[in-house]
């Protein structure tokens, strides 16, 4: 018996099916665990219990959400929680015995889900309104001086991502949008070098980080939301960046 394909596989499916058990008495589900399937959308029931139904995202703010982000993006994420370049225990050990293939699966079907985004939360203090046009111009320009490029250069320029790997930045409430930015600043948040976001934040003041999520984050969703179907030739050429990922599994290296 091959033990490290029952380990890598195996192992990790039961190991999903349990939190699945435990994650439909956490969302309120009926006393009586549903019963086995053995699907994707049963065993990402782990998922959801933090995530939101239909990975919507969690009520706190906190969870972000995964349902329509590119399934790139997901996938690499995945792997950065499994390979250690992202830091959350309970996302770690979800994962740590997962195969790159298995992680594609999960990061596919949460891409695929269509469901409507809530509106922007209004925030207890609201930013100013130069803080708020400090914040546009970055987003929708960038600062040249600072070597700091437009976001919608690489997210899109309704800033709803870009595939397949490029993740939306609006829907985000303004604490996860801070604690991602904060991570990579510190460098508990890593990606596959280049690690180009590592590279912007170091480069943007504080009060420009905050300006940039202020805005974006009081920014309602497009009826569209999805991901633009590719990057634009300028964000191929975006100042002096280049940023890494993850090849999709079986890919070549």
């Amino acid at each position: 018996m091959n033990f490290g394909v029952f380990t890598r596989i195996s192992l990790p499916r039961l190991a999903f099916s349990a939190w699945a058990a435990l994650a439909s008495f956490t969302i309120g589900s009926a006393a009586a665990a549903p019963a086995f399937e053995d699907s994707i959308a049963q065993r990402t029931l782990a998922c959801i219990s933090c995530h939101g139904e239909q990975g919507r995202a969690g009520p706190d703010g906190y969870y972000p959400r995964l349902a329509g982000k590119p399934a790139g993006y997901l996938y690499n994420q995945l792997l950065n929680f499994r390979d250690g370049r992202r830091h959350y225990g309970l996302m770690t050990r979800m994962v740590d015995l997962l195969d790159d293939a298995y992680l594609m699966e999960i990061a596919r079907h949460f891409a695929a889900m269509e469901v409507p985004y809530p509106p922007p939360a209004t925030p207890a203090s609201p930013p100013s309104a130069a803080v708020l046009e400090r914040g546009r111009t970055l987003v929708q320009h960038g600062d040249a001086a600072l070597r700091v490029p437009a976001c919608v250069q690489c997210h899109g320029t309704t800033l709803t991502g870009t595939q397949p790997n490029i993740p939306g930045l609006i829907g985000l409430p303004t604490d996860y949008l801070m604690a991602q930015l904060g991570g990579w600043r510190t460098g508990q948040r890593r990606a596959h070098a280049p690690d180009c976001m590592a590279t912007i934040v170091q480069r943007l003041p504080d009060s420009d980080a905050y300006a940039a999520i202020a805005w974006l984050s009081s920014q309602p969703v497009p009826a569209n939301a999805h991901p633009a179907p590719r990057l634009t030739a300028s964000a191929e050429s975006a100042l002096d960046l280049k940023c890494g990922s993850a090849p999709e599994p079986g890919a070549k290296r």
